[in-house]
Parts: structure tokens; C-alpha cells; sequence
């Protein structure tokens, strides 16, 4: 009875020691742990390069394995067993680590430490070929899945890692965030390259074809003076130089335009207009015989060399823009820009120059200061009638005893003398205002 008591008590010694042996290698826990990031992956075994199982969100529990160095073997709710970081997760309760899985990890790490001098380049030359390009804004979702939730939103260009592959999806580290995207919203850097020289290349040749067009159109384009005299100046400027001058409708070769100049080429000679000098086409001038008139559209063309003369100082300046309009049309009441009666054109030319003028050729007698006919200037005004209190007429003084004015329905805007006929019968005085 002794021996047989002895034999069941080395027997559960027995048992006692195997079982301390077989817990001291392996232990197993029944601690749960939250999730402590937005997004945490689960890996396949305990290592950064392995393959992701699936990724957690923030405070998703899970059930804690094992423990091996830094990563905790887990399962989720979803019976997934898998490896996460332990600065992943918020652990509840104390973990013992396994001494036999602990050393086959100190082994990797140690294997792991060993080739990864060697392998540097590799990986280097690995992740080179892996960076992708952003083909637009696009959020990435925390599973390969449309309808998964939204992580972080990567833009257009952004150069983002590919991590893996799962059919037309791709796993991609952006910053320090990973997430998935469709393929086709990515493209490689050597695609990028040869999109932006394709881009490139189109614009030079569009950029390049304007300005063959705008080059050919200006070559090709014909343009005629409108004006009975039109000076052709140096520079784009009224007080340049005068080149030459030219009578109406002649022919001119456009070469370019800016800022309300022209620049041509007449008569073998090469310089500047005013734009609205020019027409695309010819004008018609007057013709008149006891059959038919034909209406004039345009300018008069001029007969004495007397008014051409281009005077200086602001007087002249109103002078040129007052010849600008030759051959525009009478219309009783009018004040431009396109038709004028007498004071109607006076009113509107030296608006032009900032000043203002009285409404009627009488009242305009009353502006500025009286002049003497011997002493007229370009530029002043002249007034016409029976007597003084009888203006009905006003023109602009261009010097050379000549006037431009709106005379009538039949002339328009035209240039006469007042040393004879009815404008020297008829001259009641000037007035200076400029």
C-alpha cells in the first residue's frame, strides 16, 4: 500500500513538472486590445513586409494570442488571427511573451539584420519602381472596396508608394498613411514624363500655328485711306515725325496694329497711321450730274495744297482730329460719333480734347475769348450768319483761310475757304477756346 502511494506521487510530480515545462514555452491569452490609430494593418506573420490581411479602424477590438518582440499575434471578430505592431494597439492586462516564439523571432530579426546590408540596393532599386503617380484627386479607402470608408485624400501629381496589389486595386503609402486606390487613377513616373512632353509639344505647335495665321493675315491684309489727307508718321504717335502723306482710298499694306495705331507700307515707305483712317475697302466719292448724285460715304477729297498743312500746338492738334471725320454725315441735331450737324461737330471734337462747348453755334460765340480775323489760329472756332444775333453757322479753323466743318445734308463734314462766296459774306466772328 506504501509503494503504491509512493508511485502515485512521483506520478503527479510528474505531471506537475510537465505541464510548469509546457507553460513555461507557450503561452495563452484571453487579453483583448483596441485598435489606437485611424488605420492599422494586419499582417499575415510579424514582420513590416508582409502581407496585410485586412486593415482596422480605430477602437476595433481584437483578442490577443501571443506576444512576439514588438508585434502581438491577434484575432479579430472575424476569426482573422494575424500579427499588429504593439504601438498599434492599446493592450488590457499583461501579456506574457512566448520564450520559444520570442527566440525563432530574435532569430529572424537577427537573419533579417544580417542580408539587409546586402540587400539595400535591391530594396532601394524595389521601391524606385514602385512609386506611382496620382493621375487626380482621389480619397483612399481603408479596404480594396468602393464602399469602404474614406481615409485621406491624395491630389493630382502626388508620387505615392505602391505597397501590393489586389486585382484592380492597389495598396499605397501616401506620407505616412496607406490606403487603397483603383489602378487606373494611377500612372508610372515614365507615363508622366511622356504625358507632360505630349502636353508640351501640342502647345508649342497650337502657340506655333497662331502665329503662322497671324503672320499670313497680316501680310495679306489690304486696307484704304478714308480721309482726304492722311499722314503717315514715324512712330506710333501724333507728334512723330510726318513720312509722307497720302490721299483717299489709296491702297495701304497692313503690317500691324497696337494701340489705335497702324503700321504700313506705301509707296516703298514704311511707317505709322491712325487705325481709324484705314477701311478694309474704298470710299465712295461724290458725283454729281443734273441725272443723279451719287452719296458720298466717305471723305472729300481736297483741291488746294493749303489743306494739307498741319499746324502745331494744341490748336493743331484739334485740327488733325477734326480732319479725322471728313466725309462723315449731316444730320440736323446730331453730335456723333457717326453723323453731325454744325455745332453738333465743334460740340463733339473739343470734347474730345476736354473741353466743353455751348450746345448751338450762338451759344458757342458766347465760349471762350473773341478773335480778331486777322489774327485767327487753327483750332478757333468761326461763326457764320446774317449778323451777330443771327448765327446759324460754326466751323473749326484750320488755317491757310480754310475751315473744316458739318456744312450740309449733301457735303457732310468738309473742308471750305471763308476769303469768299457765302462763308466770306457771311463771317461774324471767332472765338479762341483752346
Amino acid at each position: 500500500m506504501k509503494r503504491k502511494n509512493v508511485i502515485r506521487n512521483i506520478l503527479i510530480i510528474a505531471a506537475l513538472g510537465m505541464a510548469i515545462m509546457f507553460f513555461t514555452n507557450v503561452t495563452f491569452a484571453a487579453n483583448t486590445a483596441k485598435i489606437s490609430v485611424e488605420t492599422a494593418n494586419l499582417r499575415e506573420t510579424a514582420n513590416e513586409d508582409s502581407r496585410i490581411l485586412v486593415q482596422l479602424s480605430l477602437n476595433d477590438e481584437v483578442e490577443v494570442l501571443q506576444k512576439t518582440g514588438n508585434w502581438y499575434e491577434v484575432k479579430t471578430e472575424n476569426n482573422v488571427t494575424g500579427y499588429l505592431r504593439e504601438d498599434l494597439v492599446q493592450v488590457s492586462g499583461d501579456v506574457e511573451e512566448s520564450q520559444n516564439t520570442s527566440e525563432e523571432a530574435n532569430t529572424t530579426e537577427s537573419s533579417t539584420e544580417t542580408t539587409e546590408a546586402t540587400e539595400t540596393t535591391e530594396v532601394s532599386t524595389e521601391q524606385t519602381s514602385n512609386t506611382r503617380i496620382v493621375k487626380e484627386d482621389t480619397k483612399l479607402k481603408i479596404v480594396p472596396a468602393i464602399n469602404a470608408t474614406d481615409i485621406v485624400e491624395v491630389k493630382q501629381n502626388d508620387k505615392v508608394t505602391v505597397i501590393e496589389t489586389m486585382g484592380d486595386w492597389i495598396c499605397i503609402e501616401s506620407g505616412t498613411t496607406k490606403g487603397w486606390i483603383r489602378s487606373n487613377k494611377l500612372m508610372t513616373e515614365e507615363e508622366k514624363a511622356k504625358q507632360d512632353e505630349e502636353a508640351k509639344a501640342a502647345e508649342e505647335a497650337a502657340k506655333q500655328a497662331a502665329e503662322e495665321k497671324e503672320k499670313q493675315e497680316q501680310t495679306a491684309k489690304t486696307m484704304y485711306t478714308n480721309s482726304a489727307t492722311v499722314n503717315v508718321r514715324e512712330e506710333a504717335s501724333k507728334d512723330s515725325e510726318i513720312v509722307t502723306q497720302i490721299p483717299l482710298n489709296t491702297a495701304v499694306e497692313v503690317l500691324s496694329e497696337e494701340s489705335g495705331w497702324t503700321k504700313i507700307t506705301v509707296n516703298s515707305k514704311e511707317g505709322y497711321v491712325a487705325s481709324n483712317l484705314l477701311s478694309e475697302s474704298k470710299a465712295q466719292e461724290t458725283v454729281t450730274s443734273r441725272g443723279s448724285t451719287t452719296t458720298r460715304k466717305q471723305a472729300e477729297t481736297t483741291k488746294t495744297e493749303e489743306t494739307t498743312t498741319t499746324s502745331s500746338g494744341k490748336g493743331g492738334t484739334v485740327v488733325e482730329t477734326a480732319k479725322n471725320f471728313i466725309g462723315y454725315r449731316y444730320v440736323y441735331g446730331a453730335s456723333g460719333p457717326n453723323s453731325f450737324d454744325c455745332s453738333g461737330f465743334t460740340s463733339y471734337v473739343f470734347k474730345l480734347h476736354g473741353v466743353s462747348l455751348s450746345r448751338t453755334a450762338k451759344g458757342q460765340y458766347s465760349n471762350g475769348t473773341a478773335v480778331a480775323r486777322a489774327d485767327l489760329q487753327p483750332g478757333d472756332l468761326v461763326m457764320f450768319g446774317p449778323s451777330l444775333s443771327g448765327i446759324n453757322h460754326v466751323g473749326i479753323y484750320i488755317g491757310g483761310g480754310q475751315i473744316v466743318h458739318a456744312a450740309n445734308p449733301s457735303r457732310g463734314v468738309t473742308i471750305d475757304t471763308i476769303n469768299s462766296g457765302y462763308y466770306n459774306n457771311n463771317y461774324v466772328g471767332a472765338r479762341r477756346v483752346i
